[in-house]
């Protein structure tokens, strides 16, 4: 297994028991994406894992809806892109993203990979559960964040800048100087380490 690969296994796994600790009356509950409920978090990481499949001409194979069954969506979702970082071919085959030409290996650590432990702190704050996100993945997501090009980060910051209704970060919440790394990445990327349903 690839290092690309173990690092999206170990954050599914983790993201996945948060999807399986959420209590049934839970999903309708608001998130700290202003736009999303609990249910829309986990939608938003299996559309994002479509995302992924799309530059290889491949689509997500049969799952239940996130609005039937988030896990069993979630789990579907996965499947598919793990498929894809097992497959040296598949994994190596350069493709077209909104971020320019590269792997599809690389384009899921960046994209669904990255996601998974902060959308993974979005649901966890919503339904109550440990929100502490891997200091592995913090401390890499924070030294990956400040060494983006200005430019770069003022297209994150713009709405619609990778495709109609896509937002990548929000404006930055500001913070105390003696905040953790987690609460200053997740003010960074636009969430608010205060908030609470």
């Amino acid at each position: 297994m690839s290092e690309t690969a173990e690092r999206y296994r170990r954050r599914a796994d983790a993201f996945e028991r948060k999807v399986v600790a959420v209590r049934p009356e839970q999903w309708a509950d608001p998130s700290p994406c202003a736009k999303w409920t609990a249910r829309q978090v986990v939608g938003h990481i299996v559309d994002m894992h479509a995302a992924m499949l799309r530059p290889l001409g491949r689509t997500l194979g049969p799952a239940p809806s996130v609005d039937e069954d988030p896990l069993a969506a979630f789990r579907a979702a996965r499947a598919d892109v793990e498929a894809i970082l097992r497959d040296p071919a598949l994994a190596g085959q350069e493709c077209d993203t909104p971020s320019g030409r590269m792997t599809a290996e690389r384009h899921i650590d960046q994209v669904i990979s990255e996601d998974l432990p902060l959308h993974g702190w979005d649901l966890a704050r919503a339904t109550g559960q440990d929100d502490t996100i891997d200091p592995v993945d913090v401390e890499r997501s924070w030294a990956g964040m400040r060494s983006l090009p200005p430019e770069l980060m003022e297209r994150f910051r713009t709405p619609g800048a990778f495709g109609p209704g896509i937002e990548v970060f929000g404006p930055e919440v500001k913070v105390e100087e003696d905040a953790s790394t987690q609460d200053r990445l997740l003010a960074f990327i636009g969430r608010d380490p205060r908030w609470r349903p």
